[in-house]
């Protein structure tokens, strides 16, 4: 009885100790997860990360939510203090009430005891992705991926001479990729409802949908081309002459005109994937779309290769971009904070952004960005450089959201719902805008 005792006694130490140092124990404990949009760069993510593993034994996993309900999922997740996420790749419009709120730990100390300087990022990304307040270095997140709102046009059809001769007798000029927003107006609606291929063929996709972000993305593309600003530069929330300026005005009504001119039909409710889907199915001679999305427009089966060229955003007035991208930052409520501060270390190495950029991640970082060889590395990294030298972004305060629905509902009123004038939908923007400045003590 004795000997069978002890060895039962064995049998249970050897047990637990078996629990204590199992693998899967120790990996549920060393796991992070990473919460992100589903694209096509959260796919190039997850196998740049398997570098990260390999490198520090932990485990990565990740939550991605598509864009559609990307902000509301993670800002519900992030508003309740939830502890889903370790690292979250944010939108650049959260990092104002993801640091006032606490959800996104400050990394000056980290940045410091660990040698990153920010200075080695372009600044464009460093102001937008990871400060607040603007104008001050408190660091909230690491420029993660770089991005701006770009232009496709379908090379191929521009290179027919059956399409230059006609387009050339019509404009008395050659068919170039646009410039500026009159030469798009001239060759959207110089291709709507063109026959091709015995197709009939449309202009342009834009971005108008109404629920998110969409048409907000897509009028301040032109908005921005025609100088449009938020707010007087010497005086904040002082908005009257700005958002409602000549020029804004101008901007608008051309969105408009666009729109009502060269899209495809029933395009009135359309963001990222819509334009990419009339876009690759052949519909349309052009899109806006973020430049995330052009790696795989080049590698695309149907549109890719020579059949299709890229576009910095036209300019008018002056030059401009809508702002796309993300930083990622440390979840406040995250029990594992410092290993999520071993991914931001990880991922700040120069050699790491070199391999983001060939997975199809936009690293803007100088080692990358600065290389002379960069703009020969795609057919776009050229003109993504331009888009980040004049990119715009919208509100970053921690009202942004109300901010934001304010908007797309007078962009889309007035240029899908055709009611009321621009410089009504700007009027009653800046009401809108100026009563939530006026709630959150701004006013």
């Amino acid at each position: 009885m004795g000997k069978k005792l002890m060895f039962l006694k064995k049998c249970l130490l050897l047990i637990a100790i078996s629990l204590v140092t199992a693998p899967w124990t120790f990996a549920a404990d060393n796991k992070l997860t990473l919460c992100w949009a589903a694209w096509d760069p959260a796919n190039a993510l997850v196998e740049l990360s398997k570098d990260f593993t390999t490198k520090t034994g932990i485990d990565m996993g990740f939550e991605f939510v598509p864009w559609t309900s990307f902000a509301d999922r993670m800002l519900n997740e992030l508003n309740s203090g939830g502890k889903l996420c370790d690292l979250m790749i944010g939108d650049s419009q959260w990092i104002g009430g993801s640091a006032t709120y606490g959800h996104y730990i400050k990394l000056n100390g980290f940045f410091e005891k660990e040698g990153i300087n920010m200075d080695n990022f372009l600044p464009a990304a460093v102001e937008q992705y990871s400060t607040w307040p603007k104008k001050t270095k408190n660091y909230y997140a690491l420029p993660a991926m770089g991005d701006a709102v770009g232009w496709v046009y379908r090379k191929d059809w521009f290179a027919r001479p059956e399409i230059r001769s006609a387009f050339q007798a019509k404009y008395n000029r050659e068919l170039t990729p646009p410039r500026t927003w009159d030469e798009l107006y001239e060759v959207a609606s110089f291709f709507q409802g063109r026959e091709i291929d015995g197709k009939k063929v449309y202009g342009a996709a834009l971005y108008t949908e109404r629920g998110s972000e969409g048409i907000t993305m897509g009028a301040t593309s032109a908005l921005y081309s025609w100088g449009f600003q938020y707010q007087n530069p010497s005086k904040p929330y002082d908005m009257k002459g700005y958002v409602n300026s000549p020029g804004a005005v101008a901007a608008l009504e051309f969105y408009k005109k666009l729109y009502e001119c060269c899209t495809p039909p029933g395009h009135s409710d359309a963001y990222m994937t819509a334009n990419l889907d009339v876009y690759k199915s052949g519909q349309v001679a052009m899109q806006m779309n973020f430049f995330a999305f052009f790696p795989g427009i080049a590698k695309d089966p149907d549109v890719g290769g020579d059949k299709s060229g890229f576009l910095v955003n036209p300019s008018q007035v002056t030059n401009g971009s809508t702002l796309g991208g993300q930083g990622i930052s440390v979840v406040a409520y995250s029990d594992k904070q410092e290993q999520a501060l071993q991914y931001i270390k990880w991922f700040a190495q120069p050699e790491i952004q070199q391999k983001w950029w060939k997975l199809g991640g936009y690293a803007v970082h100088k080692s990358v960005v600065d290389d002379p060889n960069f703009p020969n590395t795609a057919p776009f990294a050229g003109d993504f450089l331009k888009a980040m030298s004049d990119v715009k972004d919208f509100w970053q305060e921690p009202t942004y959201a109300e901010l934001l629905q304010a908007m797309q509902k007078r962009l889309h009123d007035y240029v899908v719902a055709d009611k009321g004038t621009a410089e009504e939908a700007l009027d009653k923007l800046i009401a809108d805008w100026t009563v939530v400045f006026e709630d959150d003590g701004k006013l």
